[in-house]
């Protein structure tokens, strides 16, 4: 079986940082998107947004961390923003009642 990926592109802004997400968020791959947005909470901008445009699959560790890394952001007086969310993501979402945990935007 060959091992998913997700490609994450980094954009800095005055007071945001946009993660550019394309691939498959799961187990395999959320300790990459954990580390990079904690380094991102050490010196906390405004927002922080996830660019869900190019995500192809998220499992239920992609959402637990999701969750995680809001909560991290609130903390640190920051916000974590998703966006370009997919409908199966938004279908995902709704069914696990975890829509309402996370801040979702349509644009960037």
């Amino acid at each position: 079986m060959e091992r998913p990926e997700l490609s994450i592109t980094v954009e800095q802004a005055p007071d945001e940082v946009i993660f550019h997400l394309a691939g498959e968020i799961d187990v395999l791959t959320v300790t990459n998107l954990s580390t990079l947005v904690n380094e991102t909470l050490i010196e906390p901008p405004a927002r922080i947004v996830l660019d869900m445009a190019g995500v192809t699959f998220c499992d239920s560790q992609g959402l637990g961390t999701l969750v995680v890394l809001s909560r991290k952001a609130q903390h640190a007086r920051s916000v974590l923003s998703l966006t370009n969310v997919g409908d199966f993501l938004l279908r995902v979402l709704d069914i696990t009642g975890l829509r309402s945990a996370l801040m979702i935007s349509s644009t960037a």
